[in-house]
């Protein structure tokens, strides 16, 4: 009989976009998977992949006490029910309150810490809470995997961890195969910054406006795009009227959503990410620096893990909207080819580094260990 093995993360979204290679490798491997999250538009696409799927409803900014222990309960039903034989585990909630329930039902549990967010930014009330839930509930886990150096030794420093069971992983990885180099088809006659996230003012996106308010004044012949999901449930989210104020503004083309991001990162010169956001290690910079794109983000943790400074791309200081226009200007003032031998060495280092065959082979060790 072939091994259930449960995935829980905090939308279906994130599992289409970020975990479905990893799902694959291990159902190549005769595992079964089932899929545990939040009910959107993505959801029916689990069937063409032959992952059971079932829905979980959970507030996932929320810090209402009742809330999440409601969560914890509808954790411990459906698990009760499944009878997964090993869970994996992304984002916050899940990780808490998914590893609480399981471990009550004697469920082993693989858990990845994916960047913190603002929790860690600030020292308040909330934060004492979530350190204390991520002590208690980790200790249950039977691994815990990083995104990043720094937020390994953050959790390990303050005793949320035990580093016996815990381990660094590089990001989520990327599929290299599926994001190489594809030739530039738009835009050809001006130079393209593009910045993926969601949109919030977390990720850098003002300092990006401004920026681009900066240079666009010095070079008629560069455009500033934004694409990602607007009006995010978030308190650091950014309206659709602020939005349409830049658009309207002449200084940024907000492109909305796309299911494909290789069109929109094939047809930039460069990738952009001013974030100060605790990231853990931001999925559209390895999948642009792997089509050999440039990259300028800040010197920020999970950030400045994905560049080489001054070789696959620029590090900029945090908040700084100056010293960001001055790192995009280099761009904007070298030659085509420049900016092609430096997306190549990005994506060396993607693939010596990052490639998501390093990340499968990871949890396939940890599963066999724990299986």
């Amino acid at each position: 009989m072939n091994k259930k093995i449960l995935i829980s993360i905090n939308t279906s979204w994130n599992i289409i976009n970020f975990r479905l290679g990893l799902l694959q490798a291990l159902q190549k491997e005769g595992y079964k998977i089932t899929v545990l999250a939040p009910k959107d538009k993505y959801s029916e696409l689990f069937k063409n992949y032959n992952f059971e799927y079932y829905d979980i409803e959970m507030n996932n900014k929320g810090t209402n006490p009742i809330e999440d222990l409601k969560l914890t309960i509808s954790y411990y039903k459906i698990l009760k029910k499944i009878k997964p034989d090993l869970m994996l585990n992304y984002t916050i909630k899940p990780n808490v309150y998914g590893t609480i329930a399981a471990n009550l039902l004697k469920i082993p549990t693989i858990n990845n810490i994916a960047g913190l967010g603002t929790l860690f930014v600030n020292e308040n009330f909330i934060t004492k809470i979530a350190k204390y839930l991520y002590k208690y509930s980790q200790d249950k886990a039977s691994k815990v995997f990083f995104q990043n150096n720094e937020d390994f030794e953050l959790f390990s420093s303050l005793g949320l961890v035990d580093i016996k069971k815990s381990d660094i992983l590089p990001g989520s990885g990327v599929n290299t195969e599926k994001f190489k180099p594809i030739e530039k088809t738009k835009n050809l006659e001006k130079i393209v910054f593009l910045l993926i996230s969601r949109m919030l003012w977390d990720k850098g996106v003002g300092q990006y406006v401004e920026a681009a308010r900066i240079l666009t004044k010095k070079y008629p012949n560069v455009e500033f795009q934004l694409l990602g999901f607007l009006d995010v449930a978030n308190n650091s989210a950014i309206s659709k009227e602020q939005m349409d104020t830049w658009t309207k503004e002449g200084i940024i083309n907000y492109l909305g959503t796309s299911d494909n991001v290789k069109n929109e990162i094939s047809n930039a010169d460069c990738m952009v990410l001013p974030s100060f956001y605790r990231e853990g290690t931001p999925r559209t910079l390895l999948e642009s620096a792997s089509m050999a794109k440039p990259i300028v983000t800040t010197n920020n943790i999970g950030c400045k893990d994905v560049v080489n400074d001054g070789e696959s791309g620029y590090l900029c200081k945090i908040k700084d909207s100056t010293d960001l226009a001055s790192k995009l200007e280099l761009i904007i003032n070298m030659s085509e080819e420049d900016r092609k031998i430096m997306g190549q060495k990005g994506r060396e280092k993607i693939k010596k580094e990052f490639d998501e065959k390093i990340v499968i082979d990871k949890y396939l060790n940890a599963i066999k260990q724990i299986l």
